[in-house]
């Protein structure tokens, strides 16, 4: 009987230190990317530019995963109930992570639901108008909808989207009145704009980056503390008087909550290396995108700051998600 029990303490032993040189090995597996958003949209660019490069740096295998729906919330709550082995990561965006949730969009918590592990890239929203509008300043902009509230009509991607809460943010910080046309996306509100149906339309730098350098729009003024890079001569709207003006489109890569902090940290790591590269840096510049990385602590910071900017613009401006 004696020696039966030194087997099994010996064979326990082995399986706990298989068990610990098993987890050591992360990833010994193809690693799932869940990209909230259908494919061909800015989210979905940054994700693949993210698994290409890490999977070329790393031999790590990454596999995009699309699950659109819901404004990103149908990835996000796929992600949030994820095993918490490293196996599972999203590319959450500041609209889906932070703002669905506000809006009773989504069945997570941005902070208790999610672990996260590095901030990827950012994006300014950017004010638009048609290349021959009689708006071509925003001073002008905010003087007409001073002095008749709702007539210059206001566009953006849809009600609770990033634009939307810009344009909600402006017009609390100035006084103005627009009125608001919400779209099911920009390729529905760019003909409107064009043809004269709206007066300005709000949306990420990636999205109209495109026109823009055509010259079919015109770009009035972004919604940083700094100039854009590739809009080099657009004031900002803290440059025009209009201070905490700043929204951006972030991304970034977050994990289950219980997630192992040794996984967490080898993912930041190996991502935050891949951002430093030429390459990468490139692609996303092209897109309008700049490249950030971070620490997770850095990202958590974030996260925690925008959900009471976002909440409060919510509040006032009365936004109920339809």
């Amino acid at each position: 009987m004696k020696k039966l029990w030194e087997v099994c303490a010996i064979l326990s032993v082995a399986a706990l230190c298989g068990g610990a040189i098993a987890q050591d090995k992360y990833p010994d597996q193809p690693i799932r990317l869940i990209v909230p958003f259908p494919a061909g949209g800015a989210t979905d660019l940054v994700s693949r530019v993210v698994a290409t490069e890490l999977g070329k740096a790393t031999g790590w295998a990454i596999a995009p995963d699309n699950k659109p729906g819901s404004g990103g919330s149908v990835g996000l709550s796929l992600g949030g109930k994820a095993k918490a082995d490293g196996y599972t990561i999203v590319m959450a965006q500041n609209a889906n992570l932070v703002i669905n949730p506000l809006l009773g969009v989504g069945n997570y918590d941005p902070i208790k639901d999610f672990e996260p592990v590095l901030l990827v890239a950012s994006s300014p929203m950017v004010m638009i108008v048609a290349k021959n509008s009689q708006y071509e300043s925003v001073e002008k902009i905010i003087a007409a909808a001073k002095a008749k509230p709702g007539s210059v009509r206001f566009g953006s991607p849809g009600i609770g989207t990033s634009g939307h809460l810009a344009g909600e943010l402006l017009q609390q910080l100035s006084g103005a009145k627009f009125l608001h046309v919400p779209y099911k996306g920009i390729s529905q509100a760019l003909p409107d704009l064009m043809g004269g149906r709206i007066d300005l339309f709000v949306g990420s730098a990636p999205s109209v980056m495109a026109q823009i350098k055509e010259g079919t729009l015109h770009a009035v003024g972004v919604f940083d503390k700094k100039r854009a890079t590739d809009l080099p001569d657009v004031p900002t709207f803290d440059e025009l008087g209009y201070s905490g003006s700043e929204a951006i489109t972030w991304w970034g890569v977050v994990v289950p909550a219980g997630t192992r902090k040794e996984i967490v940290d080898q993912l930041n790591k190996e991502i935050n290396a891949v951002l430093k590269k030429q390459e990468t840096q490139a692609q996303f510049k092209n897109a309008g995108a700049d490249v950030l990385g971070s620490s997770a602590e850095e990202f958590a910071g974030l996260i925690q700051s925008d959900v009471p900017k976002w909440k409060l613009v919510i509040e006032r401006a009365d936004i109920k998600k339809r």
